[in-house]
């Protein structure tokens, strides 16, 4: 059993990443087991190193994290190394004895069979990649926000940065349209505007929640509403976003949440409830609201104060906690 013994030695089975360098791993936490992807050879320091769930934090070294579909792809190799060298190890026992003499036997010994098939092995298509900024690894995960699998860093603020990015070039685009074309662009670059920073605000407070006064409570902290949402996030957290940009700017900054809440809810008519709430003495009710390009990139830029303020303000408090 020559070829067999040898096979039965230590055995070393890659599992090959996909066109683009990405290999799948799965969280081991049984309360989690979701797929995502990272490039080996961008920052991440070898197979010693510990990774992080990019969706629920979980720390533990590299090999804990192999996929099902890689343990059932290794089996197939495994067992298929073993079955073609026993068939050949079997193969050189065969032998064909002819009949000798007029009463003789004969005997013979033929050996047949196909070795054990290797399974496929097909990476699971995922929504969202992402170069941290921290640490530059490449992975990708479901859906859209998670943290690192290298250094754990949360990606909220740097996947707000690129939908405030995508806006600026809406904008951009806006600029060469006809005025109509135009002022439905920068529409919709405001209720962006909202959502990115919807959720982000969401997402940063679902991480950072338990710094919070009342841990259940911040995970219906909604972003829509700005002033509101000081309000919560101040008494939650103890962190003031207008602090974060000059008064006039908080200003505008809640005037253009009023109007992105028209858009949404009224066509972007006019209504006693906007001016009442935003003071607008240049609206008449019943006609329809202006938003302008300075105006949207007025607000990301405050939206961007407010945002880094609170992410990076959460985000010490915690490596705080951490180290003590």
């Amino acid at each position: 059993m020559e070829n067999l013994t040898s096979v039965l030695s230590p055995l070393s089975i890659s599992i090959p990443p996909n066109e683009t360098g990405l290999m799948s791993h799965e969280c081991p936490s049984p309360s989690c087991r979701k797929i995502f992807k990272i490039q080996l050879g961008t920052r991440l320091k070898g197979e010693t190193s510990p990774l992080h769930c990019p969706y629920c934090g979980y720390e533990a070294g590299y090999q804990k994290f192999i996929t099902k579909a890689q343990i059932e792809y290794a089996k197939s190799v495994f067992l298929n190394k073993v079955t073609c060298a026993l068939l050949k190890d079997l193969k050189s026992l065969e032998f064909n004895y002819k009949p000798q003499g007029e009463f003789g036997i004969g005997i013979s010994m033929e050996v047949s069979g196909r070795p054990t098939p290797i399974r496929g092995y097909q990476e699971e298509d995922l929504e969202t990649e992402v170069v941290c900024d921290k640490c530059t690894l490449r992975y990708v995960i479901g859906g859209v926000f998670g943290f690192c699998p290298d250094c754990g860093t949360h990606n909220s603020l740097q996947i707000l940065e690129k939908n405030f990015e995508q806006i600026e070039k809406l904008l951009m685009i806006a600029e060469s349209q006809e005025p109509s074309i135009s002022q439905q662009l920068i529409e919709n670059a405001l209720e962006d505007c909202v959502s990115a920073f919807d959720g982000f605000g969401r997402e940063t407070c679902r991480v950072f929640g338990q710094q919070a006064t009342n841990p259940e409570k911040v995970s219906k902290i909604s972003f829509q509403n700005i002033t509101k949402t000081a309000d919560e996030v101040l008494n939650e957290f103890g962190v003031s976003l207008l602090d974060a940009v000059k008064a006039d700017d908080w200003i505008d900054i809640q005037r253009a949440f009023q109007k992105r809440h028209l858009l949404a809810h009224t066509m972007g008519v006019v209504d006693k409830g906007y001016q009442k709430s935003t003071g607008d003495s240049a609206s008449s009710v019943g006609r329809k609201i202006t938003v302008t390009e300075e105006e949207i990139r007025k607000i990301l830029r405050g939206l961007r104060a407010i945002s880094y303020k609170l992410y990076h303000t959460l985000a010490v408090s915690h490596e705080a906690n951490e180290e003590s």
